[in-house]
């Protein structure tokens, strides 16, 4: 049996491009439309037995028609040709308010056969040309029924989450209990795992209130593969083990990501003579928008310009969106001619922005003086916030001393001051 696992489409993202005057459409949605597409197309050329998407189709849970229509397009490609798509709700599709569809709600409607939406966690067995496979569908777990709960309204959001991860914790143990041992098993959800390493665009999750799992709640025999969604970056929790794989987005959505490769998981499970069976995976790179940010610490000794152009030409700008941040030093005036950089990036397909960012002249430690200290106590408290060597400081001492003499004697004498 092989499947493909995919997650975190983000059609909406807009970030970072502009309309294409071909088309009429965002050059970002086109990005991750493209990308849909190979995947789909790869799907259709090897005839996998069904895809499993966990969840974030969206951006917003308001997509638009237009990224309403190219979603649809592509699953639809998928159900016509006979292989089942499996959906999982993210956190993304959820509307804020209660009682409202969710932005994949449409395919629950349609009247196709072959799509499988988890709204709720539920079991399905789900035919396909190579046999049988239980579905596990956790989607992404909501507060709203939680604090609408008369027995939850003295939580707080830290001890709400506690509750929403034992409790679905609960539920996948308890659809674990009424699997068929003898069918292969594949769990997707769309959840905050305790060991995941988070993307530059995730990383408020490490320090909000999402419900957090530890990987043995999900890693439950007889489950084969846990398919996860909502980290953007592709990675196993569980080598070793039964996996526990979040497929990553698609394409980059911001500069957290531009390190990091984008694609989706070939999946298979291979079941022996004697019933046993064995999984094996393999994350396939798509072609991603590359993101370029250049950090230019700026010589003032030398043509600040010449520097940056330097700098953009140790890297191809085809077609890429790019940044450029140049860093200058303390006091130094920015003479970086602007209209010269700009050309140089004309390749790029996108320029964020060329930003200087200016280095603050360290501040001098004030001295704690008192207005009942001594002159001598003042004057060494002084020199002490000052970088002197010791016998600078004994010098200025001695010449201070010299003038409060002066000072003394003509307060004691003005007719011949």
């Amino acid at each position: 049996m092989k499947f493909f696992h995919t997650a975190d489409i983000h059609f909406g993202v807009e970030n970072y491009g502009k309309i294409d005057p071909a088309t009429g459409i965002h050059t970002r949605l086109l990005d991750f439309a493209r990308n849909l597409d190979l995947l789909v197309d790869r799907a259709l050329a090897e005839e996998v037995d069904f895809v499993i998407f966990s969840g974030d189709a969206y951006k917003t849970a308001n997509p638009t028609p237009t990224q309403q229509k190219m979603l649809a397009q592509r699953m639809l490609r998928l159900q016509q040709k006979g292989i089942p798509v499996i959906i999982v709700v993210g956190n993304h599709d959820h509307p804020l308010s209660f009682g409202k569809a969710h932005a994949l709600d449409v395919f629950s409607y349609l009247p196709v056969n072959g799509f499988y939406v988890f709204a709720r966690p539920g079991l399905q067995v789900i035919q396909t040309k190579s046999g049988p496979v239980q579905i596990i569908g956790i989607p992404w777990p909501t507060r709203n029924h939680a604090v609408t709960h008369e027995a939850h309204h003295h939580k707080n959001n830290t001890e709400i989450a506690a509750y929403l991860s034992e409790s679905v914790g609960s539920i996948i143990a308890q659809l674990v209990t009424t699997l068929d041992p003898a069918i292969p098993t594949v769990l997707g959800a769309h959840l905050t795992v305790s060991s995941g390493i988070f993307s530059g665009s995730e990383k408020c999750a490490v320090y909000g209130t999402d419900a957090i799992f530890m990987p043995s709640q999900l890693a439950l025999p007889p489950i084969d593969y846990v398919a996860l969604g909502h980290l953007h970056r592709f990675q196993d929790l569980n080598q070793g083990g039964i996996p526990v794989v979040y497929a990553g987005s698609i394409e980059r959505v911001d500069f957290g990501e531009r390190k990091e490769e984008k694609g989706f998981v070939a999946v298979e499970i291979t079941t022996a003579a004697t019933g046993q069976r064995k999984t094996t995976y393999a994350f396939q790179q798509l072609p991603s928008r590359a993101m370029i940010q250049l950090d230019i610490k700026i010589d003032q000794a030398k043509d600040q310009t010449e520097q940056i152009l330097f700098a953009l030409e140790q890297h191809t700008l085809d077609d890429a969106i790019l940044k450029v941040v140049y860093h200058l030093p303390a006091g130094c005036q920015d003479r970086v001619d602007l209209s010269v950089v700009l050309r140089a990036c004309q390749q790029a397909m996108y320029v964020v922005g060329i930003m200087p960012v200016h280095q603050l002249a360290p501040r001098e430690r004030r001295a704690a003086l008192k207005i009942d200290m001594d002159f001598t106590t003042l004057l060494n408290r002084y020199f002490e916030t000052k970088s002197l060597s010791a016998d600078e400081k004994t010098a200025l001492l001695e010449k201070a001393f010299v003038l409060q003499h002066e000072q003394e004697i003509k307060a004691m004498d003005p007719e011949n001051s």
